[in-house]
């Protein structure tokens, strides 16, 4: 998500993926979570009007609910990341794909964009 609004070449891939979509593309509390954690601890430089930015891509905001969270036990524990967990849940059960650079989500049976 950081990647594709700041412009990264890491992201050009998937940036072009996502403007050339015509299904929503969800942005899950997850990563503006782990976002605001990263930030507060220094580890992660994050712009000041991160959600104003969402906006610039029409992106589609996607709570964590409980049927996420306890989706989370039927993962196999390839990952120990909370965070990417849950993503990778919220991914199964929105039958969405995930836009990461990660393969590790490639273990969980998601379609993986990158």
């Amino acid at each position: 998500m950081l990647w594709v609004l700041a412009g990264d070449e890491r992201a050009e891939g998937a940036r072009e993926a996502i403007e050339a979509v015509r299904t929503p593309v969800l942005v899950s509390a997850v990563c503006v979570w782990e976002a605001a954690i990263k930030s507060a601890l220094g580890k992660l430089r994050v712009p000041e009007d991160l959600l104003e930015r969402l906006d610039e891509f029409a992106f589609v905001r996607l709570p964590i609910t409980d049927v996420h969270g306890w989706a989370v036990r039927r993962l196999p524990l390839v990952h120990t990341d909370p965070f990417d967990r849950l993503l990778a849940a919220q991914a199964q059960c929105e039958r969405a794909s995930i836009v990461s650079a990660d393969a590790v989500f490639d273990a969980y049976g998601i379609a993986r964009v990158w």
